[in-house]
């Protein structure tokens, strides 16, 4: 039976409720103008769920504590700096059903206020000594950039194959859950083994995540994206690549001849999605973020057995079986 986010947090109830309140402090800051933004970013945050990794994986592994939440505060810092550039990059006027930081105040303003965000996580770790909290925290800000910019050098040529895809889901998506993992096992001083183990396991569930969010492009989900949102951007994804691979060379050109130059229309895109379905790739993907979570639960069977185990686990089916 899967476990509701409040029952997967109860573990970390208290501490995330203090989180909240030391986070506030962090964004603190003497400009209006940036204060007023970091207030608008905070108040539409999401379900935390990289803090609530952190301190999950801070709790496996052995006592939370103030390092923990400078931690937990770093990841989210970095990924919340790395959302409102992207919304600058994709150009996008939402972020979770509220305006974005760019729509509202425009780009000019948004990459400066991103740009602070990382500056603060950085000066937040210098300032404690937590170095090696930092050098998680800057191998995954230096991945997901390259993750990034591979995906945009390849939607050029729409020449994906099923390797490059996974290389480009690790670094974009499993890179900054996987070092919310480290993080919170580090924080508590775990040995080198241990943090990799933890890193390990944030890695699978990243992808597995990210598998997940492919599907919705196909309607997996009774809410979600809207469909053929990944095809009208021209990313290759999981499902699209596997029926790629599975047809005949006229088939194959005439699909990305469509995602190439019609991808605006959404009649073609519907065929595209027709495509994808008949071929098998649903069945597929899904198959394959299986496989993935069931390697993320076997890495966590080297953790103790404890309350924080049943909750990672919990939320390891909680980001697959999520409706959106």
């Amino acid at each position: 039976m899967s476990l509701s986010i409040k029952e997967i947090q109860a573990p970390i109830a208290a501490e995330m409720e203090a989180f909240e309140g030391k986070f506030r402090q962090f964004m603190k800051t003497k400009v209006m103008l940036l204060d007023t933004i970091m207030n608008y970013i905070v108040q539409r945050k999401g379900k935390q769920i990289r803090p609530m990794f952190v301190f999950l994986a801070a709790g496996v592994c052995g006592e939370i504590n103030e390092r923990t939440y400078r931690g937990a505060a770093l990841m989210e810092l970095l990924h919340t700096a790395s959302l409102v550039h992207d919304d600058v990059v994709d150009d996008s006027n939402y972020r979770r059903g509220f305006f974005s930081v760019n729509a509202l105040w425009k780009n000019k303003i948004a990459v400066l206020v991103g740009d602070y965000m990382f500056a603060k996580a950085l000066l937040l770790s210098i300032d404690h000594d937590d170095f090696e909290l930092l050098k998680i925290g800057s191998t995954a800000v230096r991945e997901i950039s390259e993750g990034e910019l591979l995906q945009i050098e390849k939607a050029r040529r729409l020449d994906i194959t099923e390797d490059i895809y996974f290389e480009i889901i690790r670094q974009k998506t499993a890179t900054l859950i996987a070092a919310c993992c480290a993080t919170g096992a580090s924080s508590v001083g775990a040995d080198p083994e241990t943090i990799e183990k933890a890193r390990l396991f944030g890695e699978k569930v990243g992808i597995a995540f990210q598998i997940k969010d492919d599907l919705f492009d196909y309607g997996d989900a009774e809410i979600g994206k809207p469909l053929g949102i990944d095809i009208k951007e021209k990313k290759m994804t999981l499902p699209l690549i596997y029926a790629l691979n599975q047809s005949n060379w006229s088939t194959k050109r005439h699909i990305i001849n469509l995602i190439k130059n019609d991808s605006e229309n959404p009649k073609k895109v519907a065929e595209v999605i027709d495509f994808v379905k008949k071929s098998g790739g649903i069945q597929y993907a899904t198959q394959v973020m299986q496989n993935i979570v069931a390697e993320a639960q076997a890495i966590l069977e080297f953790f103790p057995e404890s309350i924080f185990r049943t909750s990672l686990s919990g939320l390891v089916q909680f980001t697959i079986e999520r409706a959106k």
